[in-house]
């Protein structure tokens, strides 16, 4: 779900007149990874719950319809960033069109659909404490209708960018290119790549995955990083799952068993990566030497200036970008841009590309709250100035839950441990006869020291560090602490206190 208004739009809408759409127990925003696993998870553990999911797209998916560009797939295997209640049976690493036929799966096989409204834009939600409840500005993108929903609890599951637009840095000269640049987020269904000369400009996952989905059809392809980024090879297979389907054991205990493994897996690695980051570090390389030898400078093009997992670890399915390194086909040039041309891109060492396209794989705009115009009894809401509990609540805020994913581990595996925990919370609040819960700092916490919602030491992606002013704080200690370790996260969450003073029940 996402939205540009502004507070001042916000109030034209209101004033112009709205209809009422309906009140609901819980308003699920967003009908991507987080929101459809957030309906079934409400369904099942919190039945008879009256809720309804809104989403701006004219479908569900969120960053799987987004995205259209060239070999779109995961970066994180599907049996981890897969729900935990429905098996995987495909290929580790998945296509967009594979996740989206999964997801529709759930939808389908829960009869969830009814429950989902797509064009359904979100503008403003207004939380009035002498109702207790939530007030949204919609607008149906499909017809321009003006719509009012009320709910007694919003569950944010609308991810963290911006949809519609990528983040594209400005360089001198962009207006004097006289090819096309475009940005992955937006892939125009009309451009033509056959002979023509493509840059790729970035080093993450999205240009690692472009650079051989395209190399085929280009006449060359250049992926123009300024830093190189760490890569992780590995056949798009799990020998494990494999063996457990000849044997024919149930698909649920395939999908259990290996989860565990890789997340057994995972953690070891996440270990090292603090405890002996230089033999971690020789590991990676040595696996991209193990596909391209002598043909590339890995030390100019591979070797990071960070240690690994300060930013994700792209994998890269059977060595598929370096094998279009090693065939010609594709090529690296580490260097920072000086300007563009009207026949391509100047680089600061001196050096030039010729292109006739130029994809800016540079990351994204990040959101807060799906850059909706949020009010608290009629104060603006400024995210920034509240206290994260337990990465999930905001001091200030009743009745919200948001969802924000793992960086270091799938997206889907906190998004079902908040799914657990917001219908605990849900039943609880029944339970009391409550209908506001709000966290609020203690009297043992009001000296407690604030600090980013991620350390910049910790985790320091680009659209992370433009965008860190913009999230919550969190405090040193429990049950302030963002942790973002699923393997603490995993036995922590379901055993949370929402008796420790820090939740107000009302």
């Amino acid at each position: 779900m996402n939205t540009t208004t502004r507070p001042d739009e916000a109030a034209a809408l209101a004033s112009a007149g709205a209809t009422p759409a309906g009140h609901f127990d819980v308003l699920i925003a967003g009908a991507g990874i987080s929101g459809v696993g957030g309906a079934y998870h409400l369904q099942q553990q919190c039945p008879g719950t009256r809720f309804v999911v809104l989403d701006a797209q004219d479908g569900y998916g969120g960053t799987w319809r987004t995205h259209r560009y060239p070999g779109i797939r995961s970066d994180s295997d599907l049996y981890t960033f897969g729900y935990r209640f429905k098996p995987w049976l495909g290929a580790p690493i998945a296509t967009a069109a594979e996740i989206l036929k999964y997801m529709g799966e759930v939808i389908d096989d829960n009869a969830l659909a009814p429950h989902i409204r797509y064009r359904h834009r979100i503008d403003a939600a207004s939380w009035s404490g002498a109702e207790r409840r939530w007030t949204l500005q919609v607008t149906r993108l499909d017809t321009g209708e003006r719509l009012l929903f009320t709910a007694g609890f919003l569950w944010m599951c609308q991810g963290y960018y911006r949809h519609t637009e990528g983040y594209t840095p400005e360089w001198p000269g962009m207006d004097q290119f006289g090819g096309r640049i475009v940005h992955p987020q937006t892939w125009p269904e009309d451009i033509d790549l056959a002979g023509k000369r493509v840059v790729v400009i970035g080093s993450g996952a999205t240009a690692a995955t472009l650079v051989p989905a395209i190399a085929d059809r280009c006449a060359h392809v250049t992926m123009l990083q300024r830093s190189p980024t760490y890569f992780v090879t590995g056949r798009n297979a799990n020998q494990l799952a494999d063996t457990l389907r000849e044997l024919d054991i149930d698909p649920m205990w395939i999908h259990e068993i290996v989860r565990r493994k890789i997340l057994f897996d995972q953690a070891a690695v996440a270990r090292r990566s603090f405890s002996e980051p230089d033999k971690l570090k020789a590991e990676l390389l040595a696996g991209v030497k193990a596909f391209l030898g002598d043909s590339v400078d890995i030390e100019r093009h591979f070797t990071p200036r960070y240690r690994p997992w300060r930013q994700r670890i792209a994998f890269i399915p059977d060595g598929d970008l370096f094998r279009a390194i090693r065939e010609g086909k594709a090529s690296m040039a580490t260097d920072e841009i000086a300007q563009f041309d009207a026949g391509g891109i100047v680089l600061k060492s001196g050096d030039r590309l010729d292109a006739d396209v130029v994809v800016t794989a540079t990351g994204f705009h990040l959101n807060v709250l799906g850059d909706i115009a949020f009010e608290i009894d009629g104060r603006p809401l400024d995210f920034a100035q509240t206290v994260s509990w337990r990465g999930t609540m905001f001091t200030g805020v009743p009745n919200l839950a948001w969802v924000f994913g793992y960086f270091r581990a799938s997206w889907t595996l906190r998004a079902d441990l908040i799914a657990d925990l917001v219908c605990r919370l849900l039943q609880t609040m029944k339970a009391r006869g409550a209908t506001v819960v709000e966290p609020q700092l203690r009297p043992e916490d009001a000296d407690m020291p604030l600090m980013p919602w991620v350390d910049p030491e910790n985790f320091n992606p680009g659209y992370l560090m433009r965008g860190l002013h913009l999230l919550p704080q969190q405090g040193e200690r429990m049950p302030w602490r963002h942790s973002q370790d699923y393997w603490t996260e995993k036995d922590e969450l379901p055993q949370a206190s929402l008796d420790d003073g820090a939740l107000r029940f009302s």
